[in-house]
């Protein structure tokens, strides 16, 4: 995983277990990597991958069975849907229709992409 400096390396990390439970690569109620596991796969302190595992569990989207690891949450994937939805339409949104207008792109050219997108 590469990182970027504008954004803790701990967010970064949440961002892509997230974006697992999203993408249904990660179930509800299913056993994640431990934090070891995680940091060795992702070369980073382990400290970081406890970091990382200490604010989703602080957000309700994992929990930790002692002694036996971490698991998503049984509403994790709605409750990151959610919040993904929200910061996505205020702070994405606007500047992505305010570059629309600036640019002129309609409506029509961005179906456009959108289907190329999909394919």
């Amino acid at each position: 995983m590469e990182f970027n400096s504008k954004k803790s390396i701990y967010l970064q990390i949440a961002d892509l277990l997230i974006e697992n439970i999203l993408k249904k690569i990660w179930k509800e109620g299913e056993r994640i990597p431990s934090v070891r596991q995680l940091a060795v796969e992702l070369e980073v302190n382990p400290n970081t991958a406890m970091r990382t595992y200490t604010y989703l569990q602080d957000q309700g989207i994992i929990y930790n069975k002692r002694g036996i690891g971490y698991f998503i949450s049984a509403d994790a994937y709605s409750k990151v849907l959610d919040v993904r939805r929200k910061v996505f339409l205020m702070n994405e949104v606007p500047s992505f229709f305010k570059n629309m207008e600036l640019l002129q792109i309609d409506w029509e050219d961005l179906k456009q992409q959108f289907q190329l997108f999909q394919s």
